[in-house]
């Protein structure tokens, strides 16, 4: 998987290197999108609109690393002078700079969401029907099951919803259709932990801090940020005692 600030780089080197004007597009980021004038499939599109739909995808690549705003004259300064052989900047160092940068913003948009965690958890802790395990795990059985309770070294079939502390759903086992099963000691700490609490049959809600989920270190795919609590919505369906 090509690192995010590779592929930030590798698209400013691909505007150079197709040697696309930059002036139509820093006036155009001014207007609303509707006004974009659009192709279709069966059409070779201008340059004006090629340069425009190039502005659009690199400012989102840029919003999904955390930037919010750039200086537009110095962008189409940077465009052109590099075009016409003058820049004050070599590429090794417009690169240093951006990674830099968006290594910044990362750890401040972490920072901010390990704060987020943890006061979500504080308050949520208080609410009746919560427990909070000596870990920091918070659960609530929505249905008690009756039959066999797992230990860390069973293997459970569950089904599960987990989202992010905003609702955002990243994960559901209800919308592939089908129960998963894994062993126990495999899984993030929260479930190891958690799942041991239920009961065949049981349906619990986990409110798991980041230390007990990815921490740092969330799976690939963007879906879940650095630091992140999560809320899991958990049916276990079938215990299978490894013993």
């Amino acid at each position: 998987m090509i690192h995010q600030h590779s592929r930030i780089a590798s698209f400013l080197m691909l505007l150079v290197g197709m040697g696309l004007s930059t002036g139509s597009w820093a006036q155009r980021s001014k207007r609303n999108s509707k006004t974009t004038e659009t192709t279709t499939t069966s059409q070779t599109p201008t340059m004006d609109s090629l340069s425009y739909a190039l502005g659009v995808l690199f400012a989102t690549n840029l919003s999904n690393e955390g930037l919010s705003s750039v200086h537009g004259e110095s962008l189409k300064s940077g465009f052109e002078a590099t075009l016409a052989g003058d820049a004050t900047m070599t590429a090794s160092e417009a690169d240093a700079l951006v990674r830099t940068e968006m290594m910044r913003l990362k750890e401040e948009k972490s920072k901010a969401t390990k704060a987020e965690g943890e006061a979500f958890l504080a308050e949520n802790g208080t609410r009746e029907g919560i427990t909070t395990t000596a870990s920091g795990l918070q659960y609530e059985h929505e249905v008690v099951g009756s039959g066999a309770s797992p230990d860390a070294n069973d293997e459970v079939t569950v089904h599960y919803r987990g989202t992010l502390l905003n609702g955002e759903e990243f994960d559901s086992s209800y919308k592939r259709g089908e129960p998963i099963s894994f062993p126990l000691n495999g899984v993030i700490r929260g479930w190891t932990e958690g799942l041991q609490l239920m009961q065949e049959g049981g349906k619990t809600k986990f409110y798991i801090p980041q230390d007990l989920a990815y921490g740092a270190r969330p799976a690939p795919g963007g879906a879940i940020p650095p630091y992140a609590a999560l809320i899991f919505e958990v049916e276990l369906i079938k215990v299978t005692s490894k013993d």
